[in-house]
């Protein structure tokens, strides 16, 4: 008694068509389908966004020990 039967949930089935239509549902299924295809495409330019910036926190690193490379060849001389 605790779980939910098959003909309860046609019968919600059944109670929620006659509410809202199925062209709404239609209409809802089909936002709700974009939605979730526009969170998975920012996730994975999220993604792509953060590899550049990696690179990007590599590279004054870099910079630093060249001009400290011709410091002392400036001191040098």
């Amino acid at each position: 008694m605790a779980g939910i039967s098959i003909w309860q949930l046609l019968i919600v089935l059944a109670i929620v068509i006659m509410l809202f239509g199925t062209k709404r549902l239609r209409g809802m299924g089909s936002d709700l389908g974009e939605a979730i295809k526009g969170f998975k495409k920012s996730v994975s330019d999220d993604d792509k966004d953060q590899d550049p910036k990696q690179i990007d926190a590599d590279a004054p690193e870099s910079e630093s020990a060249d001009t400290a490379k011709s410091d002392d060849k400036t001191k040098s001389h």
